[in-house]
Parts: C-alpha cells; sequence; structure tokens
C-alpha cells in the first residue's frame, strides 16, 4: 500500500452526486475523507480510484471479522436466497443462540435480538424497569449509548448541547479516567474515588428509586478510555445496595474487542444485563439484550411483542450473527486480538517516546487509544485543524484512521495481522513526523 494517494476523480464525482441529496451529518471520517469506497478485502479499503487503505476504523468497531470474508459472504448469500425478513423462528436462529449462550457471562442466557445499540439499551432500560418497579438511571460522564430519545440524556458529553429536553429520572456520574482525573486525584491513592462519588451521586441528585445503573468497561466515543481495576466491581456493588439492576453496555467491547471475549472479563464482573452489537453482526446491523431467565420473564417487558423488533433477529441478520460468531471461535480471533493488541500498544508507547505531543496511549486488545495535547503538563488537547490535518496526511500514505480527533481511536478487524498492524502504525508515525514538523510539536 505504498505510495502517495489524493482524493481521485471517481471519488470526487461520486462524492458530489451523493452531496445534492445527502443531509448533513454524516459519520466525521466519512465526511472528512471525501472518498467513495469501492469494495473492502480483509483489513483493506479500496476506492473508486483503485487506492488501497489500511483500515484501523472497521466502521467504528463493527466490522469484526473484516470486509467480505468468505465465510461471511457464503452465508449471507445462502440466506438471501431463503428468507430475508420475518420474526418467525428460523433454523438459523435458533443455531444463532446456540452458539452465542455458549459464550455469555454465567446465567446469562436470554437473549432479546434488536437492530442498532440504542434500539436495544433502551430496551434493556425498559428491563430494568420492569424488573425493580423504579425508574432512574444512572450513567457516566464520558459514556455513550446512543442518540434516541430515551438515552439521549445518558450522554456523558458536550455532544447533547441543544438537543433537549431530556427524559427525567436520569443522572450521570465521573467515570474513572485516570489520565484526566474529574476528581483531580491520582490512583491507586485515590481508592477509586471516583465510584464511591456514585454513592453521593444517588444520595443527592436521585429520588432513591433507581432501576439501573449503566456502565461501558471501556469508553469508546470517550477515546477507548479504560478504567483502573476495580472501578466496575466498586459500581457493580454500588448498584446492588441501591437495589438496581448493574448494566454492562458492551456494545464495543463485546465479541473479542478487548482480548477477552467481553470487556467485563477483565475485572470479574457478570452483569445483571448486558447489551451487545457492533461486531456481533460483522458489519450487519445487528444487537441484543442478554439477561436471566429471572429478569426478562418480568412484565410488561415479557408481554407479548412488549421487547420486540421488526427488524431484530430477521433471517438476514441471525445468519451475519452465526457466520461471525463461528470465525471469531473458529479463527480464535479473542486470542488474536489480545496479541496483536500487545504488539500495537508497544509500538504506540514508542510513539509516545518519539512525539510530545503525544501525551497518553492505552487500550486493552484492538480498542486503543491515543491522546494527542498541547502539552503533557496541562493534557490540554491538540486543535482541530491540526488533528485533521493529521487525518489527511493519513489518507494520503493509505491509512483510514480515526486521527481526526485529538482522542484517537485504533479500532482495527479482529482478524488483523502483526505485519499488517504494525503497516499502519508505520504510516501514524510518518504522518505524525509530518504534522509535528508544520505545527511546530516536536
Amino acid at each position: 500500500m505504498s505510495g502517495r494517494r489524493e482524493v481521485g476523480p471517481r471519488s470526487r464525482d461520486i462524492v458530489a452526486r451523493e452531496a445534492r441529496y445527502m443531509a448533513p451529518g454524516l459519520q466525521s471520517f466519512a465526511l472528512y475523507s471525501g472518498l467513495a469506497m469501492a469494495r473492502g478485502e480483509g483489513c483493506a479499503l479500496f476506492d473508486e480510484d483503485g487506492n488501497a487503505y489500511i483500515d484501523f476504523i472497521a466502521g467504528i468497531g463493527v466490522g469484526s471479522v473484516g470486509h467480505c470474508h468468505p465465510h461471511y459472504v457464503d452465508a449471507l448469500k445462502r440466506q438471501v436466497e431463503r428468507l430475508t425478513f420475518g420474526s418467525f423462528t428460523t433454523e438459523t436462529r435458533a443455531r444463532f443462540l446456540d452458539l452465542l449462550a455458549t459464550t455469555t457471562p454465567e446465567g446469562l442466557t436470554r437473549v432479546q435480538l434488536f437492530s442498532g445499540g440504542a434500539e436495544a439499551v433502551e430496551a434493556a432500560l425498559r428491563l430494568a424497569r420492569a424488573a425493580t418497579g423504579n425508574h432512574e438511571v444512572i450513567g457516566f460522564w464520558g459514556g455513550f449509548h446512543g442518540k434516541t430519545g430515551g438515552v439521549l440524556g445518558l450522554l456523558g458529553s458536550e455532544f447533547k448541547h441543544r438537543l433537549g429536553p431530556f427524559l427525567p429520572g436520569q443522572y450521570l456520574s465521573p467515570y474513572a479516567d485516570c489520565y484526566r482525573c474529574p476528581l483531580r486525584l491520582r490512583y491507586p491513592e485515590c481508592g477509586i474515588a471516583c465510584a464511591e462519588y456514585l454513592r453521593d451521586v444517588i444520595r443527592y441528585q436521585t429520588g432513591g428509586e433507581i432501576a439501573a445503573v449503566i456502565v461501558e468497561p471501556i469508553q469508546g466515543p470517550a477515546g477507548n478510555v479504560v478504567p483502573p481495576p476495580g472501578f466496575l466491581s466498586a459500581v457493580q456493588a454500588i448498584a446492588k445496595e441501591h437495589g438496581a439492576l448493574f448494566v454492562l453496555d458492551e456494545m464495543l467491547t463485546g465479541f473479542g474487542r478487548t482480548g477477552t471475549m467481553w470487556g467485563s472479563d477483565h475485572d470479574g464482573v457478570v452483569p445483571d444485563v448486558m447489551t451487545v452489537g457492533k461486531g456481533m453482526g460483522g458489519g450487519f446491523p445487528l444487537s441484543a439484550v442478554i439477561s436471566t431467565d429471572a429478569l426478562t420473564s418480568r412484565a410488561p417487558w415479557s408481554n407479548p411483542s412488549a421487547s420486540s423488533s421488526s427488524y431484530g433477529g430477521n433471517p438476514l441478520a441471525s445468519a451475519a450473527g452465526l457466520a461471525a460468531l463461528e470465525i471469531i471461535l473458529t479463527e480464535d480471533l479473542v486470542r488474536n486480538s489480545e496479541r496483536v493488541g500487545k504488539v500495537m500498544l508497544a509500538r504506540l508507547e514508542a510513539l509516545k517516546e518519539k512525539y510530545r505531543c503525544v501525551g497518553e496511549v492505552r487500550g486493552k486488545g484492538l480498542m486503543l487509544g491515543v491522546e494527542l495535547v498541547k502539552s503533557r503538563e496541562t493534557k490540554e488537547p491538540l486543535g482541530k485543524d491540526v488533528t485533521r490535518a493529521l487525518y489527511q496526511e493519513c489518507l494520503r500514505r493509505g491509512l483510514v484512521a480515526m486521527t481526526y480527533s485529538p482522542s484517537i481511536r485504533i479500532n482495527p478487524p479482529l482478524i488483523i495481522r502483526e505485519d499488517t498492524a504494525l503497516a499502519g502504525l508505520a504510516i501514524l508515525d510518518e504522518a505524525l513526523e509530518v504534522v509535528a514538523r508544520e505545527y511546530g510539536l516536536q
């Protein structure tokens, strides 16, 4: 994938044609690139002008098994010729649920299928209200659980500004972001004070009717922020103290992304409810709520049609989920995520030594983060002008990565090989060198 790439005439033409009708608000990496993609293969993308790119985005974690894996393609081809929609039981869905149940945490054997992340999270919160009789929900600063009305108030960032009003009964508590500790403390001397702060949120901000505490094992949109050991178990204990369900949002962290099957495995916790998606469908829209028999049997959540979805678990989605999970297990992609992720993290640590604008690197498995800062002392993020320039330099060298933000997220397909991963990081190194020189960051 050597050589310099520029946006070619085919891409410019197709993007211009689409722009006549496409409303604003596309995902940033697509919008900023100006590219029209023609096809993908494994961990590579090819634009309409024939340029190749290493893919470090994977559709923001959805492409767990890469682009056009032969087994995945064959499974969807077979299914599309037989039955494509409807909620009736199918052999494919039964096989998918059989296999999925072999991987879920102990006791979590009941699955309801949906088409998107926010849809599943809203269903999980409805389940919590049905199971507890309470209505309040607590999330965390930096958290992201979707953009629909039922979860918008749980967005822990300025993203939600001017999008209110939000549902009542939704509250936020500080997340364990040790690089930028919200309480200005230092781990481990702090004793995980941010978890203890949750008790004060409950005591002073809520009505004491907590149905659920929802948290991501690693915060993806916040920059792949990894909490310290013990944070999740402390939050779980506090939720239990108040009779609330402990809900883990594993949309991004599930299915091997962090080097274990579930992100919660790193802390040894088993939630009451788990929401999953993204890599679950290998690129096809598919998500789920996974919980216990006792909880999912509670009305009204358990009433006919009460927790259903017109698209959830349809024949194509089930075929995609089954194929993706078969690939993940057969090709031992969880182990590959752990092994290649460690290699990438070590290489990123070397970049931190080389560039003073790299404030922190972090991550588990193939869910990695890099903080770009003006100063390591103040930790002030680099400006968007610099990071947008970095994104373009990466594209010109053949790397598609979320480098347009000062909190870089790296999450390639789980099938990525070590040589491809290191080639992508070599491009990032080159691009950083150019931008650091141009903006005086050396």
